[in-house]
């Protein structure tokens, strides 16, 4: 197969942890011929979506650890898979890159995740559509009802809707210091939508990342464990990842939603679980392969690129 990643710039990876590098190693390591293009480098040239595309080989070094050919312009359609792997933020250009996707799949092109279901699964939002594995919660940009939902809930967490890696994430103790300069900051002043919700204090044992492949559930998770006097767990803000069997409980949201959201184009999840419930589903570009793969013995990557390839 030839496999183009849509990702940000190769010379970027922390491959000791990077989840693009893990696809890619297992995909060569079966004879797939690996391609890489950023978003900048698609265009619609004559009505065809194209983009200027490098092919890759895996040299082993670490230091070196890719060789690039020089891109030449190709229709993604000529490809057996596209895989988007461009980190957030979702900004309009994010956007626009999902537009194209969407119209190459019309050429013929095998995009995963899919764009469109991207685009309709906002990582903090779609949580609202599983309300029965969710803590309370209250979306709006109206200062007084998140004051009323904190006199409600008594501490509580708020949250931007488009942030990656725990960006912008507060915690609100029962005395409600600083709510009002919090509210102010996060909604601009109301008008900015953002999310509030019950402060979950199992988040101490960690905010565990659950994948979900092509419709199937990994039977083991990432807990993410905040730093001492840190309420985020995200490995971006210095939490400690440590891998672990799926309880009871996650194995039923997991298998609850894996379905759902394969139906609706979504090949790749990452859930966030925090003791009992759902936090956000993320599905942009999850990661965690190689702690899981490393702590657990259990090949994520493989799994992956077993569902790739039985998506033909």
């Amino acid at each position: 197969m030839k496999i183009a990643f849509l990702a940000d710039p190769l010379a970027g990876f922390k491959i000791y942890k990077d989840t693009t590098y893990a696809m890619m190693v297992e995909a060569a390591s079966r004879g797939h011929t690996l391609y890489a293009f950023e978003q900048k480098d698609m265009a619609i040239h004559s009505g065809v979506v194209v983009a200027n595309v490098a092919r890759i080989v895996l040299t082993g070094d670490v230091l070196g650890w890719f060789r690039a050919e020089p891109a030449t312009s190709a229709g993604l359609h000529e490809f057996d898979a596209v895989i988007m792997r461009k980190d957030p933020p979702v900004d309009m250009e994010y956007m626009y890159a999902t537009y194209l996707l969407e119209l190459a799949e019309t050429q013929g092109a095998r995009v995963f995740n899919k764009p469109q279901a991207i685009r309709s699964h906002n990582e903090k939002l779609t949580i609202t559509q599983f309300a029965q594995y969710v803590a309370p919660t209250l979306v709006s940009s109206d200062g007084a009802r998140i004051r009323a939902f904190h006199r409600e809930h008594r501490e509580i967490i708020l949250k931007p809707l488009d942030g990656m890696g725990g960006a912008g994430i507060f915690r609100v103790t029962e005395d409600g210091m600083n709510l009002g300069s919090m509210i102010e900051t996060l909604t601009n002043n109301g008008t900015r939508t953002i999310m509030a919700q019950r402060y979950i204090p199992e988040i101490a044992a960690g905010d565990k990342r659950i994948l979900l492949i092509g419709g199937a559930v990994v039977p083991y998770c990432l807990a993410r464990i905040p730093e001492a006097g840190e309420v985020r767990g995200n490995l971006a803000v210095g939490g400690r990842g440590v891998g672990r069997a799926l309880t009871v409980r996650d194995r039923e949201i997991a298998e609850a939603l894996a379905p759902v959201l394969y139906r609706r184009g979504l090949l790749l999840v990452g859930l966030d679980v925090i003791g009992d419930f759902l936090t956000e589903v993320n599905v942009t570009s999850p990661t965690c392969f190689q702690e899981i793969t490393q702590q657990m013995g259990f090949n994520v990557a493989e799994m992956f690129i077993d569902a790739i390839e039985n998506s033909h």
